[in-house]
């Protein structure tokens, strides 16, 4: 039997964190952030709280292998159950309800049985929640919609309005900075790891490796702050903000996006090869054109597309394959990046789930072959990577699903935020260009945090 979802339009805003303000203190507020009007490519936002997680499936810490592979079964079982016989609203709705969170590199380790060699830390290898409501903001259209599951109460649907109509209450909490950031990798130990990474290429062990540095420090105030702050540097239209169990939060600007499935019709889109902007136009445009003619970014580009068209076989139907898009370079706000585009059609009885657990982790940030690179990511890197590489995903009531990889991602635990930087390291590497490349790709993360040192 078919349920209908409720679809009301309401008052569209320009920015989007000026909704989010009103329902961020809700529980397990998440928002989807396109960046507009920052980054003036992104369409929808997508906001939501409260979710209804009673009998959602558990992900204990430190699973296993099989408990990954059945963690999806679940939760594609809970979906069918939880949102049965809900219908599509509008092809303008990419969200109308569903499934909504995050699922961490540590996740995908466990997935492809790769044994940690550094203590993994409590924090949550996923987390995915049910949510019955949320707000539609489509920045084409310039439109709003409020849209509610069947289940969702009259009162509830009251309290949602009421809250929407009242301005929104900024935190007084001030986001601060204990102390710059400090990396897990000096210069050194960078270099020891990338002539690891080489020695194993050489060997024939692999053909690309991303390794990745973490840099940390401890805060105080609010990271809604800090990510206000973040979006107008680094804007990128695969964003969000999530607000975690026990007052954690995750701050994405990420420009990649993972998985999208709509209709039967699969797209992913690896972000390979990586240049930093510049104020200077005629710079700018010099390191764009030299990132465009690069031979050595193309072959690591190419490398992880052969990489996807293979993880999409595993779901696609044979002979659906394509790639769209090759060697495309985008600009955003800090860094021009090498982008392609492939795509698929979905066989018959799949879904988002199975698509997801045939192909997840992304392998734009592992390397190739994947696992084997995961396995030398594992032995080389000192600290973990947690949420960062994994990916921000929501899948909809109705089978639509979106997802990114959480690259550009800060974590804040218990006082404690932490940012990483990676980059892909092949043959041709060099060993200061590939560590010089991990601070451009975070370098305006770091710089405009830590104005709050002085600010104090």
């Amino acid at each position: 039997m078919s349920k209908s979802v409720h679809l009301e339009e309401i008052r569209y805003f320009q920015d989007s964190c000026e909704l989010f303000e009103r329902i961020i203190d809700l529980p397990h507020a998440a928002f989807l952030d396109s960046s507009f009007p920052h980054a003036s490519s992104g369409r929808y936002d997508i906001l939501t709280a409260q979710p209804r997680n009673t009998g959602i499936p558990y992900l204990p810490p430190h699973a296993t292998q099989q408990q990954c592979q059945t963690f999806f079964t679940e939760m594609d079982l809970f979906q069918k159950d939880h949102y049965c016989g809900i219908q599509p609203v509008s092809s303008d709705i990419p969200f109308c309800g569903g499934i909504l969170g995050y699922l961490g590199y540590e996740f995908g380790k466990a997935l492809h049985d790769i044994e940690p060699e550094v203590r993994v830390s409590s924090f949550p290898a996923a987390q995915l929640c049910a949510y019955d409501w949320c707000i539609v903001q489509d920045h084409l259209l310039h439109r709003a919609a409020l849209v509610t599951q069947p289940r969702v109460s009259i009162a509830e649907h009251s309290d949602i309005q009421a809250r929407l109509r009242q301005p929104p209450t900024r935190s007084s909490a001030d986001f601060v900075l204990r102390k710059a950031f400090s990396s897990n990798f000096n210069a050194t130990q960078y270099r020891e790891a990338f002539d690891a990474i080489q020695a194993y290429i050489q060997a024939g062990d692999c053909y690309q490796v991303n390794l990745a540095q973490c840099f940390s420090t401890h805060f105080s105030g609010d990271p809604w702050q800090a990510y206000c702050e973040l979006r107008t540097v680094a804007a990128t239209p695969f964003s969000a903000f999530l607000t975690l169990e026990n007052d954690a939060a995750l701050m994405c600007l990420s420009p990649e996006r993972f998985l999208s499935l709509h209709g039967h019709r699969v797209e992913t889109s690896p972000v390979k090869g990586t240049r930093p902007r510049h104020v200077n136009k005629q710079s700018d445009k010099l390191a764009r054109k030299e990132l465009l003619g690069s031979e050595k970014d193309r072959a690591e580009n190419l490398m992880i597309v052969d990489l996807l068209r293979n993880d999409l076989g595993r779901s696609c139907l044979p002979g659906s394959i394509h790639v769209d898009r090759l060697f495309d370079v985008q600009s955003f706000s800090t860094v021009h990046h090498m982008v392609s585009t492939i795509t698929g059609e979905l066989q018959p009885g799949r879904n988002a789930w199975s698509l997801l657990s045939e192909s997840f982790p992304g392998g734009s940030i592992t390397g190739a072959p994947k696992r084997r690179a995961m396995e030398i990511i594992a032995e080389l890197e000192t600290q973990e990577r947690s949420v960062y590489c994994g990916s921000v995903l929501y899948v909809s009531a109705d089978g639509r699903m979106d997802s990114n990889i959480a690259i550009r991602s800060l974590l804040c635990n218990q006082g404690e935020i932490r940012c990483w930087g990676g980059g892909g390291i092949v043959a041709d590497s060099n060993w200061q260009q590939e560590y010089q490349e991990t601070y451009d790709k975070v370098g305006a993360f770091l710089n405009t945090l830590e104005k709050t040192l002085s600010d104090r």
